[in-house]
């Protein structure tokens, strides 16, 4: 076989569909966010970077700087080896009960990142609940599909935040099976938030587990910052939370909360957590000193609210078409893989605004869109000359404006 041609073709097919990926070389800017230094092929360019995940700007709080500077030279840079070979460090310890805390729950723990919780949850609990039947909303994340079939066992998919499909599935599973309900509070891509209440109370009727990934959630929702969960009260009603402190916390990794034996058998069962080397000392240090000084700091959420709705609603003035959303997330459709990289390409080359093209296979095709994420650190102003380019290219590129979908 011709291996070098079958990736070469590979590349090809992915070129040739308009959604060929390319990095764009950033140097962020500390204390200057959301602003950053581009290093194009033609040399550097300063831009403003609008599709961060670092949501409220914590990967540069000074609180979060000194905490990890200070881990370093206390402790070196490497964690020296996994959770249970000599990579447990204090600060691991403390963080678990912060983020156990936080959640309102017995324990917690950490993972390098939150695809890999996801992932390294998700397929140990089928080896710890035989017969397990996982009920998976259509729209979850990767991670999270990615676990339920690593898990290798039964699994049913319901419509998205369809409720009814999904007590229709639980109705017809055995009633003795172990049952679990996996899905996220916000939808990333879309910008919409699940019925948590009512979620819960499907599992509750039928005897099942809950599952919630809160990663677009934590840190943003919520007077301390715990999610959705914890905005809408009903935090007692889910088994396991996830999350992740690489978004809104501004560092990196992921985490399970629940009770202290599920949360043990997790630790005692998942690869992904036995066999990787730990988070090193600086990382959790930082994302120890984010998630308590954001439990502290609810303003700053009030903020980023704020500010997301003031982007949509001027955006929707100009003629844009913002996708539905009711949380932080500004969607934006543009329905074809090659002009929603045309765009993406031409607001960086001509308007120094960096945004990244999302098409397939991370949304369906025809509905490519530029995911916009603003920030506290968003100004009016920012936001002013983001519109502004948007309305000239949305021309320039004879894309379509506000049809189906509408703010």
């Amino acid at each position: 076989m011709d291996y070098k041609a079958a990736f070469k073709a590979a590349v090809g097919q992915v070129r040739s569909e308009g959604r060929y990926r390319v990095f764009a070389d950033l140097k962020r800017h500390c204390g200057d966010f959301p602003r950053a230094t581009w290093v194009s092929p033609q040399g550097e360019r300063e831009i403003v970077v609008w599709c961060s995940n670092d949501y409220l700007g914590q990967g540069q709080n000074p609180v979060v700087l000194e905490a990890m500077h200070e881990a370093i030279d206390a402790h070196g840079s490497g964690s020296g080896g996994t959770r249970n070979i000599s990579g447990t460090t204090h600060h691991h310890v403390e963080l678990e009960l912060e983020l156990a805390d936080l959640h309102q729950k017995e324990a917690a723990l950490l993972f390098t990142s939150g695809y890999v919780a996801n992932e390294a949850a998700l397929s140990c609990l089928y080896k710890i609940l035989p017969g397990l039947i996982i009920f998976s909303d259509e729209l979850n994340h990767a991670s999270m599909i990615a676990g339920i079939r690593n898990g290798g066992g039964q699994r049913q998919v319901f419509r998205h935040n369809d409720l009814d499909h999904l007590e229709s599935l639980l109705k017809a599973a055995p009633v003795d099976a172990p049952k679990l309900i996996a899905f996220e509070s916000v939808y990333s891509m879309d910008g919409d938030i699940s019925d948590l209440a009512g979620t819960i109370a499907l599992a509750k009727k039928y005897g099942a587990l809950t599952y919630l990934d809160e990663v677009h959630a934590v840190g943003l929702y919520g007077v301390r910052g715990a999610g959705v969960a914890e905005r809408d009260g009903v935090m007692d009603g889910i088994d396991i939370i996830e999350g992740t402190l690489g978004k809104a916390f501004g560092v990196m990794g992921g985490y399970i909360a629940g009770d202290t034996d599920m949360v043990d058998a997790i630790r005692l069962f998942a690869s992904g957590f036995i066999f990787t080397t730990s988070l090193p000392p600086a990382l959790t240090a930082g994302a120890l000193a984010s998630v308590r000084w954001l439990k502290e700091h609810d303003e700053v959420r009030q903020i980023h609210q704020e500010r997301a709705e003031t982007l949509k609603r001027m955006m929707t003035e100009a003629g844009l078409p913002v996708m539905p959303s009711v949380s932080h997330i500004v969607p934006v459709l543009v329905g074809d893989p090659h002009h929603c990289k045309l765009v993406s390409d031409l607001l960086l080359s001509d308007h120094n605004i960096y945004v990244q093209p999302i098409n397939y296979p991370t949304v369906p095709r025809g509905t490519e869109r530029l995911r916009f994420t603003p920030t506290p650190y968003h100004t009016d102003a920012l936001m002013k000359d983001l519109v502004t380019a948007l309305d000239k290219l949305w021309s320039r590129c004879n894309v379509q404006r506000m049809g189906g979908y509408a703010a």
